[in-house]
């Protein structure tokens, strides 16, 4: 009699997909944050160091090279110069430290990411984990308002937060937005009509928990980058759509009578620079003009990873405030310290100089054209399936350098900023726009030219370089090779 085999052989763990590590480090973000701050240890943060080791591992054991040359030079073009700005750090442990965290959410962990996402079906898996995420996190949020029981924001303790708590008031908002981007890009992708209602549906719910979030950089990164998915996806449809959409908000925040109120007072300070703003806006363009007065006095190379704290008052106004009152959410009242000028660009250029500067968004924006070459090719080429995974993947980077003109990285939420970069170097970088729905592909061999690349074919596989057998060649298949 044939005994039946235990449900978890070695054989059918090594077939689950690999990007189930990512998902886990996403799915990690539901919990609580452990620590008094933002800067507190997360189980997340942790996860995600264990993500590159699995993946350095698998690469060893694969014996496989892992990353094209251009993806080498993309993805390690910012090493050099963090290590420069390292080095002119206010000590050794700083730098070490802002040396390791730059190093974790731009190069280790978006490359691992990169690595482990063998096919579209893994996309949109992990895609999915994020708009699994965004609705928990929203659901926390629109509750906390709901029951009075979220940070203080007005007097009132209505502000959602999800379970980041008052200290880190972005860690929702960055989660949601980015949920959103994920749902509105699966809506609108070509697939079965019933997975893109669910999404379409996903994404006007987290509408009500964005806008709960109070959150200004948000909403500006969360709007332009819907409105760059719907113009990528089509003129004809980004006006049904958006018009869908306004229609939705229109409904939802209107049925919540003082919140109306108190959103619209937040919108209208967005604008207001010498008109009576409020001291939240006055912080930051102060912190703005600190971070451009530590750039003068070094152009080249900046004060040093970690510097901003120390040099922020040397050349701040006197119209700088003491920092930032937080209270509610299950927290007591807390003053905390204005530490990074809420800018990733200025940040950079304070404390690394222009050279950190160039290397950094050079990197950023060659994921970015990259990307956009990639959806066109496969708009031209008449490759239907992946239009999801390209929407997303691009949306996913249009709103992260959106949104670093109002926020930097710090917290929680920031190890789901790692993945964005690795799901945009997937698809800009490894084989994203020419592996077949569901195959698996990595970046692990150069493409020959004129064929598309499929690197790192099969399971556990070698380094299979080459063209695959029936590669597209049609329109646009050239510019897929070229990347």
């Amino acid at each position: 009699m044939a005994r039946t085999p235990p449900p978890w052989t070695t054989a059918r763990i090594r077939r689950l997909p690999p990007v189930l590590a990512v998902v886990a480090v996403v799915a990690l973000l539901a919990l609580p944050a452990a620590g008094d701050g933002p800067g507190g240890a997360h189980p997340a943060d942790a996860a995600s160091a264990l993500v590159v080791l699995y993946c350095a591992l698998r690469l060893v054991r694969d014996r496989r090279r892992p990353l094209t040359r251009t993806a080498v030079v993309v993805l390690g073009l910012p090493v050099l110069p963090l290590a420069v700005a390292a080095m002119g750090a206010v000590s050794p442990g700083a730098g070490l430290t802002g040396f390791g965290r730059y190093l974790q959410v731009f190069v280790l962990v978006p490359a691992a990411v990169l690595l482990l996402i063998r096919g579209r079906d893994d996309v949109r898996l992990l895609t999915w984990s994020m708009t699994g995420l965004a609705v928990w996190q929203g659901a926390v949020g629109v509750h906390q308002y709901v029951t009075g029981t979220g940070a203080s924001y007005q007097g009132e303790q209505i502000r959602a937060v999800g379970t980041f708590g008052p200290q880190d008031v972005m860690g929702m908002a960055t989660v949601v937005s980015l949920g959103l981007v994920c749902a509105v890009g699966l809506a609108l992708g070509h697939g079965p009509a019933r997975r893109r209602a669910l999404a379409a549906g996903c994404a006007i719910a987290l509408l009500l928990p964005l806008a709960l979030s109070f959150s200004r950089g948000a909403w500006i990164a969360t709007a332009v980058t819907c409105a760059a998915q719907l113009l990528l996806a089509g003129a004809r449809r980004a006006l049904k759509v958006g018009a869908a959409v306004v229609a939705a908000g229109v409904v939802l925040v209107g049925g919540f009578g003082a919140g109306t109120a108190m959103l619209q007072e937040r919108v209208g300070s967005i604008t207001q620079v010498t008109d009576s703003p409020d001291q939240s806006v006055t912080d930051r363009y102060t912190m703005w003009a600190a971070a451009a007065g530590m750039w003068r006095e070094r152009p080249l190379t900046g004060v040093g990873l970690k510097g901003f704290p120390e040099h922020r008052d040397g050349h701040a106004s006197l119209a700088l405030s003491s920092g930032s009152e937080t209270d509610g959410a299950g927290a007591g009242y807390r003053k905390q310290p204005l530490l990074s000028p809420h800018n990733m660009y200025l940040l950079i250029l304070a404390e690394q100089g222009l050279i950190g500067l160039i290397a950094l968004a050079g990197s950023w924006l060659s994921l970015l054209v990259l990307g956009l070459r990639g959806l066109r090719a496969v708009r031209r080429s008449g490759a239907a399936p992946g239009t999801d995974c390209a929407l997303v993947a691009c949306g996913l980077l249009v709103w992260q350098l959106t949104d670093f003109a109002y926020a930097d990285i710090g917290g929680p939420s920031t190890v789901l900023t790692a993945v964005c970069f690795g799901l945009a170097g997937w698809w800009a970088l490894g084989a994203g726009a020419g592996d077949g729905d569901g195959s698996e592909s990595g970046a692990g061999s150069e493409a020959k030219p004129g064929s598309v690349p499929v690197p790192g074919s099969g399971s556990g596989s070698g380094s299979g370089s080459g063209p695959r057998p029936g590669a597209e060649s049609g329109p646009g298949a050239e510019e897929v090779s070229a990347r």
